[in-house]
């Protein structure tokens, strides 16, 4: 019953016509009296909120005394309101003013809902590329809009680390002084069409931050980064084992060699085996 009034108030109405909505949904038809009595709220209250939704279509009015009301069926009010948001919207999209340029700003984004849906919005207005460094979970739950702009002809390329979140694919700069640095999380970074970019991270207790941006530097310093991983994977991938034979413990001391001196001390895990290539279903399902 929330969800549902929840998204009632998401598609415009009040609280009040909300609830009224769903009474009158679950009883067939009643009289402001009877909606008021159910709700606990004043009748004053109720038939303005009636009278509203009368008058915008939502709700009928019987003839008779008291007068009875009626919502519209699901399918009939559905289509109402898609009807009446569409339009709105193709309003709001033609006749705004459209200013001047705005210089490139950075945008925190908070929580994982927001996230999530950022992601989504700006996926389905990808046009060419779309370039994705994530790890399976975050694939999984954004694999319907990144199959569909695959259908749509966008280029898409991405890497999934395909380790555990607890352990980290590259050695972790240790904190210089202060408090310890949350543990727990997942990194992501996505650019789309070259100027749009998100870099964040997702933690297991559900909660996600993330930054955005049309800047060129950030954009640029993604965009080597995948490149950078990309062409260690595919050497690691053709020289493995030759790299190992022919540097040793040298080898897996380069990634110490520029992580702070308390870091280098310890031995650094070796990269989470990661894939890289053109998206395909079953590798973005798992």
């Amino acid at each position: 019953m929330e969800q549902l009034l929840l998204h009632l108030r998401n598609l415009g109405f009040t609280e009040m016509e909300s609830k009224i909505m769903v009474e009158l949904a679950t009883k067939g038809q009643a009289s402001g009296y009877e909606v008021a009595k159910q709700l606990g709220v004043s009748r004053s209250n109720v038939y303005a909120a009636l009278q509203r939704l009368t008058q915008q279509g939502y709700v009928r009015c019987g003839e008779g005394e008291p007068a009875r009301y009626s919502v519209l069926d699901p399918e009939e009010l559905a289509a109402m309101i898609s009807g009446r948001v569409q339009a709105s919207l193709a309003y709001m999209e033609s006749e705004m003013p459209r200013g001047g340029p705005v210089s490139p700003s950075f945008y925190n984004v908070e929580g994982d809902r927001n996230v999530l849906g950022a992601l989504v919005r700006q996926l389905n207005l990808a046009r060419q590329e779309i370039v994705v460094d994530v790890w399976r979970e975050e694939a999984s739950l954004l694999r319907n809009e990144l199959e569909q702009a695959e259908r749509r002809g966008v280029r898409l390329l991405w890497a999934f680390d395909g380790g555990n979140a607890a352990t980290a694919p590259y050695p972790a700069w240790p904190p210089l002084g202060g408090e310890l640095p949350r543990s727990g999380g997942r990194k992501f970074s996505f650019v789309i069409d070259r100027c749009w970019c998100m870099l964040g991270m997702r933690y297991e207790d559900g909660t996600a931050q993330a930054v955005v941006t049309e800047h060129p530097v950030l954009v640029e310093l993604l965009l080597n980064h995948f490149t950078q991983e990309m062409v260690l994977f595919e050497l690691e991938e053709d020289m493995g084992a030759e790299l190992t034979k022919r540097y040793g413990e040298r080898y897996s001391r380069i990634y110490s060699k520029y992580v702070l001196h308390d870091q280098a001390e310890e031995e650094p895990e070796e990269p989470d085996e990661r894939a890289a290539g053109q998206l395909r279903s079953e590798d973005a399902a798992d």
